[in-house]
């Protein structure tokens, strides 16, 4: 316990890629521009911890399931802990697995995309805990993004 008697300072157990007294909450409020996808805020967001200045995520994705295509101001790191994936990053598609980091700069068209057909894709996402709204793409960012056959292929609106 801390000075004022609160468990500020905790572990979270993990059992199965759900971790104790973590909620799960739906990846967005609502929408169809995304498929199969839930979270748990593990860090930076829960009562009691507003100190950091970011929050540390785990996301989860149903095998053929996917994210929303957008962009932010702000910059985010991924860890994929099981599944695999293929990473939308602006006109580019990169494949991911277990243990691989993705850096994701700001202003970078990005989605991810559950690859395993029998495993759901899992992953840790850390990004500012006070951070601007996701902007999806108009018909003119498609185009652009479009332009490459691969990306063509695997973009999900």
């Amino acid at each position: 316990m801390d000075e004022d008697g609160g468990e500020r300072s905790r572990i979270l157990r993990e059992q199965g890629f759900r971790w104790q007294g973590v909620a799960e909450a739906a990846y967005k409020p609502e929408g169809t521009h995304f498929s199969g996808a839930r979270r748990q805020t593990l860090v930076g967001a829960p009562a009691g911890q507003e100190a950091p200045a970011f929050e540390t995520r785990y996301f989860e994705v149903d095998p053929g399931g996917y994210t929303s295509l957008e962009r932010h101001q702000h910059a985010h790191v991924v860890i994929i802990l099981r599944g695999h994936a293929e990473v939308i990053l602006d006109r580019r598609v990169a494949a991911a697995r277990p243990l691989d980091c993705i850096y994701i700069a700001p202003w970078t068209w990005h989605q991810l995309h559950a690859t395993d057909p029998d495993e759901p894709l899992g992953f840790l996402c850390s990004v500012d805990r006070d951070r601007d709204h996701p902007e999806r793409p108009d018909a003119e960012a498609l185009d652009r993004l479009c332009a490459d056959p691969a990306v063509a292929r695997r973009i999900r609106t």
